[in-house]
C-alpha cells in the first residue's frame, strides 16, 4: 500500500504532490498519536507530616552527675513513639523550680535503689514552671523504651509532672503547656494526632489488659488508662483534653 501511494504522488504536479505528502504525514501522525497516547494519572500527594517544634529540653547532666550515676545497661529502643503517657511524681508541690534537678535526682535514686530499676523510668519530666528535663538515657530525639507504664512501655514515651495533682490541686498552666509541647513534638515524629486513639499491645498482665492483648488507648493518655492507678491524679487527668487540643494546635492541626 505505501508503494502505491508513492507511485500516485509521483504522477501529480509538484504543488499537488507536496500538499498530498503533507496531508498523508499529518494523517499518519494523528493515527500514531491516537494509538500510542495513554491517559495521564497524577498520584495524590501524601499529606504533609504534622511536625511540632522541638521544645527546649534540659539534659540529664543538669541533674545527674558522675558521683550519683547508677551503673546501667545500654538503652533499649522501639521503632517509633505512637503514644505518650502522662504521670505525676507523687512528690511535694511547694518546691522552688531551682530545686527541680535535686528532686529528679532523688526520684532517680529511689527508682534505681529501692526499686532496683536500671534507670529513671520517665523519658521526660516537667516542673511547675514549665521547664522540661531529659529523664531516661538514650537520646531525647530517639524512641527510647521507658519504664513508666506497666505493660505499655513499648512505642510510648512517659512524661512526668513534678508534684502531686489529686482532686482540687491547681495544675500550673506552664506545666500543662510544657507537657503539650513535648507530646506534640514526640507524636509528630510519627505523625500521630494527639487527639486520636492508637493500638498498643500489652506486654504484662499486671496492666489493665492481659499480656498479648491489643488495646485501643488515647494517643495522649493518663497513666491510669493503661494501669490500675490514680496517677496522674484527678486534677491533672481533668486537664488532659485541654493538653491534647493544645498539642494538636502545635502540630498545625
Amino acid at each position: 500500500m505505501p508503494g502505491a501511494v508513492l507511485l500516485v504522488v509521483g504522477c501529480l504536479p509538484a504543488l499537488t504532490a507536496l500538499i498530498a505528502v503533507l496531508v498523508l504525514a499529518r494523517g499518519s501522525e494523528s493515527i500514531v498519536t491516537h494509538h500510542s497516547a495513554h491517559p495521564l494519572t497524577t498520584a495524590p500527594h501524601a499529606p504533609a507530616p504534622h511536625n511540632a517544634p522541638r521544645p527546649v529540653i534540659v539534659p540529664r547532666s543538669a541533674w545527674l552527675d558522675a558521683t550519683a550515676r547508677h551503673e546501667q545497661p545500654a538503652p533499649r529502643y522501639d521503632d517509633k513513639v505512637i503514644a505518650v503517657f502522662v504521670h505525676h511524681t507523687d512528690s511535694p508541690n511547694g518546691y522552688d523550680c531551682a530545686e527541680a534537678p535535686r528532686i529528679i535526682r532523688d526520684l532517680y535514686a529511689g527508682q534505681t535503689g529501692s526499686r532496683h530499676w536500671d534507670d529513671i523510668g520517665y523519658n521526660f519530666l516537667v516542673d511547675r514552671c514549665g521547664t522540661v528535663y531529659e529523664g531516661r538515657a538514650g537520646g531525647e530525639d530517639r524512641p527510647v523504651t521507658g519504664a513508666h507504664t506497666q505493660g505499655f512501655n513499648h512505642r510510648t514515651a512517659g512524661i512526668a509532672a513534678l508534684g502531686t495533682f489529686t482532686a482540687g490541686v491547681p495544675v500550673p498552666r506552664a506545666m500543662t503547656d510544657a507537657i503539650a509541647a513535648v507530646a506534640a513534638w514526640k507524636l509528630g515524629l510519627a505523625d500521630i494526632d494527639p487527639r486520636s486513639r492508637v493500638r498498643l499491645v500489652s506486654t504484662s498482665g499486671l496492666s489493665r489488659y492481659q499480656a498479648g492483648t491489643t488495646a485501643t488507648l488515647p494517643a495522649l493518655a493518663g497513666h491510669n488508662d493503661g494501669y490500675q492507678t490514680t496517677c496522674p491524679g484527678a486534677a491533672l487527668s481533668a486537664r488532659l483534653p485541654e493538653i491534647r487540643n493544645t498539642a494538636a494546635r502545635l502540630q498545625g492541626r
